[in-house]
């Protein structure tokens, strides 16, 4: 390797790792410290590293596995579900966008082909940006959420025609009259692709992946993954086309695979660092002189494109009935430049159809756009209650009067925020104890399913003020977060600290790596699904190898005291017995062994009256044979295994009795 080339990919790392850093701790996303990076160490920065053809063939890997992983994310049935958003809403705003600024580019005096590739760029929005700040506000199933997720999936499905225009543009001239034969030629090509794709993940990538897996090798599985990328994406390039696109298309055949989430899990790191690259090689491009130069032009570009896009998504969104509030949160969402604008640029820079000039302070104000787009987004909801507050409010009293009707004579109940799988079990418990609740969350789906099925669920943001007041916050109980998204817990917390600070707040989280800032925030108890998960298969082991129950139990029990002070306040007493303290068991399985000298050896289930010691026989295990919910006729032999379940005094009881005949 060129000595040269390695100390530059060095030192590039090194920066990234501080700026990224330092992007991370401002919130700012990644993308733009990459954007950073490219600009201080380029050469139209301070020239320590020029444009190294290396570093830009990494890049180029970089958006191939880009595209790879937006084929993964791609879900043709999710497509159906809102097609209405997607064809009717999506499709409208690109086409209107582009065609609004191919007409400012036309008057302009830009030629046809560079006119194409800016409209198509300045088109369509960042799906990493939107979706992750939406993500963490806990917007991205709201109404402007699903709106705003609908136009994404359109853009991604228009990016696959857009990547196969752009190399077909750089082969003909403005005045060449073969310019439409050969865009035909060219979308041929790529239908052609598209179907030989399909074959293929239809009939042997399936195949393919499942004779890998079997292998049970994760570097055989990953290197089949990095080859199926790579090989699609080099097919497409030897075809005229753009090896993205073959990407793309790559990862949508395994996105219908049961091996979707693996690959993905495989690629990331791979697609993390040499996209990091690709948005270096971006901020590379961009000249702090030009920008010096061009400073209020560069400005008014960008404001230019974030009020067309706005005002384009806007119109569109009431055009389709949208109320004024939720088309104006969308547009404040999508009004930036995205990713694939960014790899269109780059592009028509590679395959010079932009003027370099041009084609810079357009890149330069495509990603001034993606920076301010994450304060836009978070600001989203104050910016509309200011400009729509009627229509804001209205629709939230509407939601509030229906729960206030509903459940006026609640008293001393739970608030369950969200309503998934865990909110589902708890409230499931919850009604066999004839203890009432209230649910809220914030899939419009599920609330309809589960209202619908008699449950007492209801739409509604549990961080909103006005919504926990509508589920009497002041008569309830207690309140229990059962989703895993920290940042909608933070919020949820914050507001019901504001409101009533005796009330306790049972919190779950996926691991407790935000056990301290949940606490901090105001939850009384914070359960972590990993942290659980882990003492209960560690005392099902300890059980398994020969410790005694109470052992065992009198174990869990000083691991939890510490982290779990409301249950202990609602079990209180240091007895001997830990199930009182501790409800989170309702029982142990335990399995007793006979042997010659045992017993109950010889004699019938039926005969030992284990019922009298409150415990179940779930199962004889005899030989490799196992027998749940055995007779009472059923004559025990020497070997048998008995599996028993009940709490631990009773099980030492009925294992000394078995034993012995003795208790």
């Amino acid at each position: 390797m060129n000595e040269h080339l390695l100390i530059h990919i060095v030192l590039l790392l090194a920066i990234a790792v501080a700026i990224v850093s330092l992007s991370r701790r401002l919130h700012f996303p990644p993308i733009l410290g990459y954007i950073v990076v490219g600009i201080i160490v380029g050469p139209n920065g301070f020239g320590w590293i020029g444009q190294e053809e290396n570093i830009e063939t990494l890049a180029e890997l970089g958006i191939v596995f880009l595209l790879f992983t937006i084929g993964l994310e791609f879900s043709l049935a999710q497509m159906i579900s809102m097609r209405r958003q997607v064809f009717g809403l999506g499709a409208v705003q690109v086409f209107v966008t582009g065609l609004l600024v191919y007409a400012i580019g036309y008057f302009s005096g830009l030629d046809t082909n560079a006119n194409i590739v800016i409209a198509s760029a300045l088109a369509l929005s960042s799906t990493a940006i939107v979706i992750k700040q939406l993500a963490e506000q806990s917007e991205i199933h709201s109404r402007h959420g699903r709106s705003a997720l609908g136009v994404l999936i359109f853009q991604d499905i228009i990016a696959i025609p857009l990547l196969i225009l752009i190399p077909t543009l750089a082969l003909t001239s403005v005045n060449d009259n073969s310019l439409g034969l050969a865009l035909g030629v060219a979308f041929l090509k790529g239908t052609l692709v598209m179907i030989v794709m399909h074959i293929i993940g239809k009939h042997l990538l399936r195949p393919l992946f499942h004779e890998v897996a079997s292998a049970k090798s994760q570097e055989l599985f990953t290197l089949t993954v990095l080859t199926v990328a790579l090989g699609a994406a080099a097919l497409t390039e030897q075809m005229g086309l753009s090896m993205t696109l073959g990407a793309f298309l790559a990862g949508m055949m395994l996105s219908e695979t049961e091996y979707k989430h693996q690959v993905e899990s495989d690629i990331r790191p791979f697609q993390d660092i040499l996209l990091g690259l690709f948005f270096v090689t971006v901020g590379m491009m961009i000249s702090l002189t030009l920008l010096q130069q061009h400073f209020w032009l560069i400005i008014a570009i960008t404001i230019g494109i974030i009020l067309l896009k706005g005002v384009v998504l806007y119109g569109v969104a009431r055009l389709f009935q949208k109320q004024g509030g939720v088309a104006l949160r969308m547009a404040l969402s999508l009004s930036q430049v995205g990713e694939f604008g960014l790899v269109l640029l780059t592009l028509a820079f590679a395959y010079k159809l932009l003027p370099v000039e041009i084609g810079n302070i357009l890149l330069t104000s495509a990603v001034l756009s993606m920076s301010i787009a994450p304060f836009l987004i978070k600001f989203n909801g104050a910016i509309a209650k200011k400009w729509h507050k009627g229509s804001y409010l209205s629709n939230h009293q509407d939601i509030e009067k229906i729960i206030i009707d509903d459940n006026v004579h609640l008293d001393q109940h739970v608030i369950l925020c969200g309503f998934g799988r865990v909110g589902q079990t708890v409230s499931r418990f919850l009604s066999k104890s004839n203890k009432s609740f209230i649910a809220l969350d914030m899939d419009i789906k599920r609330v309809q399913e589960a209202h619908d099925a008699g449950e007492n669920v209801y739409y509604g943001d549990a961080a909103k003020e006005t919504i926990l007041k509508a589920a009497r916050l002041e008569k309830a109980r207690i309140v229990i977060v059962t989703f895993n998204d920290f940042h909608a817990s933070i919020k949820i917390l914050k507001t019901i600290s504001q409101m009533h600070q005796q009330i306790p707040i049972l919190v779950r989280t996926p691991d407790d790596s935000h056990v301290n800032e949940l606490l901090e925030a105001g939850a009384s108890e914070v359960i972590p699904d990993t942290f659980e998960s882990s003492i209960m298969l560690a005392s099902h082991l300890m059980l398994m190898i020969g410790d005694p129950p109470r052992k065992v139990l009198r174990e869990v029990r000083a691991v939890r005291k510490n982290r779990y002070r409301l249950l202990e306040n609602f079990y209180p007493g240091e007895d001997d017995n830990p199930m009182a303290q501790h409800q989170v068991m309702t029982g142990v399985f335990h399995t007793v062994i006979l042997t010659e000298d045992t017993f109950a050896t010889h004699k019938t289930v039926g005969s030992l009256g284990l019922e009298q010691f409150d415990i179940t026989l779930e199962a004889i295990k005899r030989g490799s044979i196992r027998g749940d919910n055995p007779s009472n006729e059923t004559r025990l032999r020497v070997d048998d295994h008995l599996v028993l379940s009940g709490v631990p005094e009773n099980i030492e009881r009925v294992e000394l009795y078995l034993t012995t005949g003795k208790y």
